[in-house]
């Protein structure tokens, strides 16, 4: 596997920005602090606190708009910092995928960076598992065959 510099995407091999670096540390640090229980209790104590302030306020349009501004806030946030994190999974999930198509004998490399295909590409493979699952299963209706059939060379 060629040594990549540790500042650079280990799928594109693109340069990784500085501020990408600093973007994904506080993204990983975020997630973390906000999936604590403790981040759920304090999110449920300020609600109850704010809805405790509504008679002081006289639930007041402001009173309103303070929860809302802050929900969606949050939550407009809270998008970007999810879908970076999932990326981010995703993305080591399939280089360990790759992997181990790479180093198991038999494993078919032209499966390595599938999720890379174009969608016909993609359907074109799919189909092609499910006609070797059909068949297997013709084969083995109880469904206890190990392995399925090797693909036909195309």
């Amino acid at each position: 596997m060629p040594n990549r510099d540790s500042r650079t995407s280990a799928r594109s091999g693109a340069p990784a920005s500085g501020s990408g670096l600093s973007f994904s540390r506080l993204a990983r640090v975020t997630a973390r602090l906000a999936g604590h229980p403790a981040a759920f209790l304090f999110a449920v104590a300020s609600v109850v606190i704010w809805a405790a302030l509504g008679p002081v306020f006289g639930f007041s349009d402001t009173w309103q708009l303070v929860i809302n501004t802050g929900t969606t806030i949050l939550t407009f946030l809270m998008i970007f910092l999810v879908q970076a994190t999932q990326n981010r999974d995703a993305e080591a999930v399939q280089i360990k995928l790759d992997e181990l198509l790479r180093a198991v004998e038999g494993a078919r490399n032209s499966l390595v960076q599938l999720e890379d295909l174009s969608q016909e590409d993609l359907d074109r493979v799919r189909k092609t598992f499910e006609s070797l699952v059909a068949e297997a299963r013709l084969r083995d209706p109880e469904g206890e065959a190990e392995e399925l059939p090797a693909p036909a060379a195309s």
